[in-house]
Parts: C-alpha cells; sequence; structure tokens
C-alpha cells in the first residue's frame, strides 16, 4: 500500500516565506506547484496499478494543460464535460483516452466532438436515442449516466446530483419507462457520478444503492465509471477502502473500472498570491482588503461555500477580515488570525488555489485576472500567461 501524502497545503514554504520564495511577485498571481501535481499523480497511478482501475483527470477542475507532462505518466487520460475540453485532452494529453459527458449535447458541435472522443457518456435514454446511433457508427464506446437515488452531500446541496428532482442521471424508474431494448443494445457502460470532496465511505454507500437498482444491468456492461468527488489524494483518506470498492465491482460484474477525480488530481498543488491595498475599520471587524476577488478569482469560496487556507494564518493577535476588491457587498473570502499585523503591500498568500480557480476566473467588475505561473520542482519560477485588457474588451463585443 503505497502512504498517502502527508504534506501541508503550503509544504513548498517549508524552508522560507513566500517572499523569499517568489520574489517580488507582481500580484495576483497563481502560482502552480508542479513537485505536488506529481505526487498526487504517484498516489493515484498507485492505486491504478494495485487494483487495474484507470482513473482520468476531470477537465472541469484543473485545466492547466502546461502541467498535464507531470500528471500523464499517472493518468489513463482526461474527462471532458464537452467539446472544448474534449479538444484541450485530446490534444495535451494525447497519449490518453478521451471520456466525455454532458447534461445534453449540441447537434451542432456533435460531430466534431466525436473526432475527439473515445467514449460518449449520454445523461438520459432521450440522448442517447438522438445521438447514440452516431456515435456508433464511428465506433465510440457508448455510456450513460445513472442516478442511483443515493445522496451523500451534507451541506452541498447546490453539489448534490442525488437531490429530488435532479436532472443528472436516469432513475431506475426513468430507465424502465424509456430505455427499449435497442437502446440498451447500444450501451458499453454506465456512469454515475455523486461525490464532492468525499472519502471512500461515501462511495461504499453510493456503490450499495448502484447494486441495489443497477445491479442486473451491470452484468451485460463492459465499464463501469464511478465519477469524481473522490478526495484520494487528501491527508487521511482511505486508500483501503476505496480499493475495496474497486475489486468489488470488477468482481462482481467483469466490468473494467474508470474514476475521474478532479481535485484529488491537483489538490494543495497552486497557490494565489496577493497583495492588501487597504484595511477598512467597521464596527467591530478589520475589513483588509485585497487585490484579489472571491467572487472573480476563487469562485468556489462563494458557491460551496469554502474556505481557503492561508499562509501564516494561525494566529490570535489580529483578527482580519480578507476581502476582495470588486463592488459586490459579499466579495468576503473569510475572516482569519494572524500573529503580525497586516500592513498594506504586505502579501497575502492563499492554499489549495490549483483546482476550481484559473478554469472559472472572471472578469466581473472589469477586475484582472491573475497571472499564472508554474513552480518547477527544480525551484524556479516560470511565467506562464498574463490576460490584459485586449483579453477583457474582446470576450464582450466585436474587437475594434
Amino acid at each position: 500500500m503505497g502512504a498517502p501524502d502527508r504534506r501541508p497545503p503550503f509544504a513548498a514554504l517549508e524552508d522560507g516565506t513566500p517572499e523569499e520564495l517568489f520574489g517580488i511577485l507582481p500580484t495576483p498571481c497563481y502560482i502552480l506547484d508542479e513537485g505536488q501535481l506529481k505526487r498526487n499523480g504517484e498516489i493515484l497511478a498507485g492505486v491504478a496499478r494495485r487494483t487495474g482501475c484507470r482513473i482520468l483527470l476531470a477537465q472541469k477542475a484543473f485545466s492547466n494543460y502546461d502541467l498535464y507532462p507531470a500528471l500523464a505518466p499517472c493518468l489513463a487520460g482526461t474527462e471532458a464535460s464537452g467539446l472544448y475540453e474534449a479538444r484541450l485532452g485530446a490534444e495535451e494529453m494525447s497519449e490518453g483516452e478521451v471520456h466525455v459527458y454532458s447534461a445534453a449535447y449540441r447537434e451542432e458541435e456533435f460531430p466534431e466532438l466525436l473526432r475527439y472522443a473515445d467514449h460518449i457518456i449520454f445523461n438520459s435514454p432521450s440522448q442517447l436515442a438522438r445521438f447514440g446511433p452516431a456515435a456508433a457508427v464511428m465506433d465510440k464506446s457508448i455510456g450513460l449516466r445513472i442516478n442511483p437515488q443515493c445522496s451523500t452531500q451534507e451541506g452541498h446541496a447546490v453539489y448534490d446530483p442525488c437531490a429530488p428532482g435532479s436532472r443528472l442521471g436516469t432513475t431506475r424508474a426513468r430507465w424502465e419507462e424509456q430505455m427499449t431494448p435497442e437502446l440498451t443494445a447500444m450501451l458499453d457502460g454506465l456512469h454515475f457520478h455523486t461525490l464532492c470532496e468525499q472519502d471512500a465511505d461515501a462511495l461504499e454507500k453510493t456503490l450499495r444503492a448502484v447494486e441495489e437498482r443497477f445491479g442486473d444491468i451491470l452484468g451485460r456492461m463492459k465499464w463501469l465509471n464511478m465519477g469524481g468527488g473522490h478526495h484520494i489524494t487528501r491527508p487521511g483518506y482511505d486508500l483501503d477502502r476505496l480499493e475495496r470498492c474497486i475489486r468489488y465491482a470488477q468482481e462482481k460484474w467483469n466490468v473494467q473500472v474508470y474514476l475521474e477525480p478532479g481535485e484529488a488530481c491537483a489538490l494543495n498543488a497552486g497557490y494565489l498570491a496577493s497583495r492588501v491595498l487597504d484595511i477598512v475599520e467597521s464596527e467591530d471587524v478589520t475589513n483588509v482588503i485585497l487585490d484579489t476577488s472571491a467572487a472573480c478569482h476563487m469562485p468556489d469560496v462563494l458557491e460551496m461555500p469554502y474556505r481557503p487556507p492561508v499562509y501564516g494564518a494561525e494566529g490570535t493577535a489580529y483578527r482580519y477580515r480578507l476581502t476582495g476588491p470588486t463592488c459586490l457587498a459579499g466579495d468576503v473570502i473569510g475572516d482569519y488570525g494572524f500573529d503580525e499585523e497586516l500592513q498594506v503591500g504586505d502579501m497575502v498568500l492563499f492554499g489549495d488555489m490549483a483546482i476550481y480557480t484559473t478554469c472559472k476566473t472572471n472578469h466581473f467588475n472589469g477586475m484582472p485576472v491573475p497571472a499564472i505561473r508554474v513552480l518547477r520542482e527544480n525551484g524556479e519560477l516560470q511565467f506562464v500567461r498574463k490576460l490584459g485588457y485586449q483579453d477583457f474588451k474582446g470576450r464582450l463585443g466585436s474587437g475594434r
């Protein structure tokens, strides 16, 4: 059994401060940690090696393709949510498989999508009936997303695909109503995705529900995709239980098992460097206004909600509310304690900023998007990308 990664979110700074490691860094700036990506990949590769499952990178969480070479040797390919991600995976992790799932496909895009995808997963019997024949002609492996109606979320209802009335996946009742023998014959596999930042106990519970509702069908399938949301690289994650679940499915139904984590691939593998622009007292709250925004640069802080780790914020002497510079009153990252007083111009470094950040940034309020840099394993800090005014303007008009 490979040892889980026990490194903290700021492991790269064990030998120095952010200023010592990153120098005089223009902010805001994402810094992607190549070494941590590789360590995550090694944990995932160990699971695949010991069980025979295949693990994919869910690009919706991490799409920084300059770092795909750090993960590619450890993974079987990529998972995409549509045409652009499918093409990105095919181009940038070209030796791997490309799996695509979308809640609904666009007719005008589907022929091009078939050029990149190896596996096409449909959300409903109606989508399968509409697009499945074209995929079959192109010899694609075809799957259907199922809804086992087993909620394991606590406090994150927005991320619960099994909530009542969910549009995601096919329940057994809908299967009985809509799946004809001809449609069933097209299928090579089933797919479920019900987890979000969870341990293997939630997968174990879900797998029991899948067996109860769809076990009789799985015996006719070639593969079972268990989706994402598996926090495999988190310290303390139960790898043994995960591997028991994988082996159980393989032995019970003689299927190839796929996992498609996003967060687990890039967990704790990035930072967001920001600086203090102003400090505003309001009643009993000391608001620190940064040059980075929860709404624009780390949307999951508001959507989950999620409280990211901050370097050096384990103190109690000074309490601050870290906030963004936009006009959104709720552009608040969270309340933190520091042992040293913050001053205008100080760097504030957020951890775990590789996932659901660079791929979700926006220009609300005309906010600049942070630059992207890569911290290489040898300690070199490489510049990757910086968007400017023309990128902001170009999204909104004719480009004049």
